[in-house]
């Protein structure tokens, strides 16, 4: 059997010598010659159309790829297809001089695995089964040519790179230190959260704002719009009434309902119509929980399901719907209640943004804050010097801005430069050197969508293969 042509199935009929061995002892006594690059041995398939389907399989994998045979026009099943992918053989990979090494997870938060990635030629090199220290270090004792190694901060890479490369150089990557970075400053800004509030409008400034108009006294309903058109129905029905229809007329003629027509009729005056929800002063399980949700309002939460929650252990008994519902109202109001003060994230954002990216109001309002607060002022004047020296590649002045952030209060900084002196010299060397690790952060992801494609069935046999011999 050969590739298809046109979507039909073509068939090769070969006339080939039989050959017979004379001696007792031989195990292959019979044997058919075989011709280089068309057939081998047990084998139903012309080279060809072998080398079709695994490439087939290294794209898809087993169901999908017997699926698209099938469209090809080849009869196949899926596990025909996944020992072909076993039969390939193991890719020849020269040994790397620059290896970025990361982790992936087989199963997600159960069982992680190490990747290695050619970082000057971007391909995968190997997988291995596990991510500890022992496995990479046996790895890269194996290729003394590597030269350097990136990573991330984790322990056990680090510890695995020292014992199995010694000679490498081993460099951090800034998106890590970076992200670090982002994290502890958000953690500095949510502890001096109360300095966020310089940005809200004074509260006595309510006072002077006009009040809402009172409600009619002798409207006791929300909508005016609705209770028009029931006052409007009343009269009409009534004034039929007077004239000596009946209420079967009446029905007819206004297209109602026997019960609309009776209740109509019975209201002696229309505001007996209007009850429940039409109510404008309806008592409410939550009319006792309102306070406690107006101050917390005032403090500067505005998460409805974060309300529920605190308010349940109160004895609050009714929906999340209901205490969405008043909080919506809130917000829709052309008078909300207080002024809201940026969250800790937000903060954080400008503080990591360029000065000149930021608009014209958050310059602003970046700069009451850290006018209001020394310790933020710090923390930025920290995060623009280390950016500096990120995009700068000015390594050597890390020491030093790890002796300026000691010397101020900001804890969550003191615990990053504690990491960060940890791992001095490769943290130094990421700040330097031109190579990063983010060529395997993206063949990260393409192994999470090889398993996907999977159904996270595949073993690990079958995953190193397609993540190695796939394009």
């Amino acid at each position: 059997m050969d590739v298809p042509s046109g979507a039909r199935l073509v068939v090769l009929q070969l006339r080939v010598r039989r050959f017979f061995c004379p001696a007792s002892s031989c195990a292959r006594r019979p044997f058919v010659e075989q011709l280089p690059g068309l057939t081998r041995r047990h084998s139903r398939w012309t080279e060809r159309l072998r080398s079709t389907l695994a490439a087939v399989g290294l794209a898809l994998a087993g169901r999908a790829g017997a699926r698209m045979a099938r469209d090809f026009g080849v009869s196949v099943s899926r596990s025909a297809v996944l020992r072909l992918l076993d039969a390939l053989p193991e890719p020849e990979v020269q040994a790397p001089r620059v290896v970025s090494v990361d982790e992936y997870a087989t199963r997600k938060g159960r069982v992680d695995g190490t990747v290695l990635v050619d970082v000057e030629t971007r391909r995968p090199v190997d997988l291995l089964p596990d991510r500890e220290a022992s496995s990479l270090a046996a790895w890269l004792a194996k290729r003394p040519g590597i030269e350097i190694v990136c990573r991330d901060r984790a322990p056990f890479f680090a510890e695995g790179a020292t014992a199995g490369a010694p000679q490498a150089t081993q460099v951090a990557d800034r998106r890590h230190l970076w992200h670090n970075l982002g994290d502890a400053a958000e953690r500095a800004v949510a502890r001096h959260r109360q300095c966020l509030r310089v940005l809200v409008p004074d509260r006595e400034g309510k006072a002077d704002e006009p009040a809402p108009p009172e409600e009619k006294a002798d409207s006791p309903w929300r909508s005016e719009r609705f209770a028009n058109r029931v006052r409007a129905r009343h009269a009409t029905v009534h004034a039929l009434l007077e004239a000596g229809h009946s209420r079967r007329s009446i029905g007819c003629q206004l297209n109602m309902t026997h019960r609309t027509v009776k209740s109509l009729a019975d209201a002696t005056k229309p505001e007996e119509l209007f009850r429940g929800q039409w109510q404008h002063n309806r008592t409410s399980v939550l009319d006792e929980y309102k306070p406690y949700l107006d101050e917390r309002w005032d403090e500067g939460c505005t998460n409805a399901w974060k309300f529920w929650e605190e308010i349940v252990p109160l004895g609050y008994r009714g929906s999340y719907g209901r205490v969405s519902a008043y909080l919506r109202a809130k917000r829709t109001s052309p008078r909300p209640v207080t002024a809201q003060p940026p969250a800790p994230r937000v903060v954080t954002r400008w503080i990591l943004s360029r000065p000149e990216t930021l608009t014209e109001t958050e310059q602003l309002r970046l700069k009451a804050v850290l006018a209001n607060c020394p310790e933020l002022d710090a923390l930025t004047g920290h995060v623009r010097s280390f950016a500096q020296m990120l995009t700068e590649r000015q390594g050597e002045r890390l020491p030093q801005w790890l002796d300026a952030v000691r010397q101020d209060d900001l804890p969550s900084l003191h615990t990053l430069a504690a990491g960060i002196d940890r791992d001095r010299d490769a943290v130094i060397a990421g700040l330097i050197l031109p190579w990063n690790s983010g060529v395997v952060e993206g063949h990260v992801n393409r192994i999470k969508m090889l398993k996907r494609q999977m159904f996270g069935r595949a073993g690990f046999a079958l995953l190193r293969k397609r993540v190695l011999l796939a394009p």
